[in-house]
């Protein structure tokens, strides 16, 4: 589409493109989930993969634990079972996982056609930035996916599977929590990791500068440090380290950020 038609289209005009790019990407998220479906053992296989205790995670800290002389800090073997407690769960959970899947492999064709549906309303300028933009917010939601994936999902569903009130309460987790968890800490992570880039629109609109987020760096440690412990339960140190490191180094690169953003506007 060109600058000069996309100028002289109307609005009806424009709904019929954005028809097309809706269509195009629900093509590509159905096409992917249906391929997703078909190999119902390898998604599978990677989505309880979190549960069992040979779990890279769990082989890592083990190793770092032997590298730093500290084996206590290799977690114990466990065993998890999940159960389904309704008749269609298990086909409906098929189905919904499959289409995640579809969504989250699509997202980047998604976001290239959302882009081109915008880009000739944007000036020369815009179309650079907006660009960079939405390539790192893409690629910073992806690392928080990956993060709680292979770090936060593991080690609280080892602690919360394995945590008992009284040994004669036995935890069998069903399949539907077990989704619906791994489903919630993957968007809450990838939300967090979107920091940096909402520092960077605050910073254009004038809310935040270098002098606010350096003069609360320590109160953003200890909230960083408040959530890494709630939704990493586990109450070891490594732990708590190994996920609060990240979500402090994104306050670090968002002061980066919003300092040449502001450096930019002068």
């Amino acid at each position: 589409m060109s600058e000069v038609s996309e100028g002289n289209m109307t609005f009806w005009e424009h709904l019929d493109e954005l028809r097309k790019v809706i269509f195009r990407a629900s093509i590509a998220v159905l096409l992917i989930a249906v391929v997703a479906f078909l190999n119902k053992d390898i998604l599978f296989e990677i989505v309880l993969a979190p549960q069992h205790s040979d779990f890279i995670t769990y082989r890592l800290i083990c190793r770092l634990g032997e590298w730093l002389n500290m084996p206590s800090i290799c977690p114990d073997a466990f065993q998890s079972e999940l159960i389904n407690t309704q008749l269609a769960a298990q086909f409906l959970i098929h189905i919904s996982v499959s289409l995640y899947a579809g969504l989250l492999i699509a997202s980047p064709y998604i976001i290239y056609l959302l882009f081109s549906f915008i880009k000739p309303a944007l000036h020369a300028n815009e179309r650079r930035h907006s660009g960079r933009i939405i390539t790192a917010s893409f690629v910073l939601f992806f690392i928080g996916v990956l993060l709680s994936y292979f770090l936060i999902f593991p080690l609280s569903f080892r602690f919360l599977a394995t945590y008992q009130v009284n040994e004669l309460v036995k935890n069998t987790i069903t399949l539907s929590s077990y989704i619906s968890t791994l489903t919630i800490l993957s968007l809450m992570l990838g939300a967090v990791f979107e920091i940096p880039i909402l520092a960077y629109f605050f910073a254009k609109l004038g809310f935040i500068n270098t002098n606010i987020l350096k003069k609360y760096r320590r109160h953003a440690l200890v909230v960083i440090l408040i959530i890494a412990a709630f939704i990493t339960p586990t109450g070891d140190a490594l732990t708590l380290m190994l996920v609060s490191a990240p979500m402090y180094l994104l306050y670090e690169l968002s002061i980066a950020i919003v300092k040449r953003t502001k450096a930019a506007s002068l």
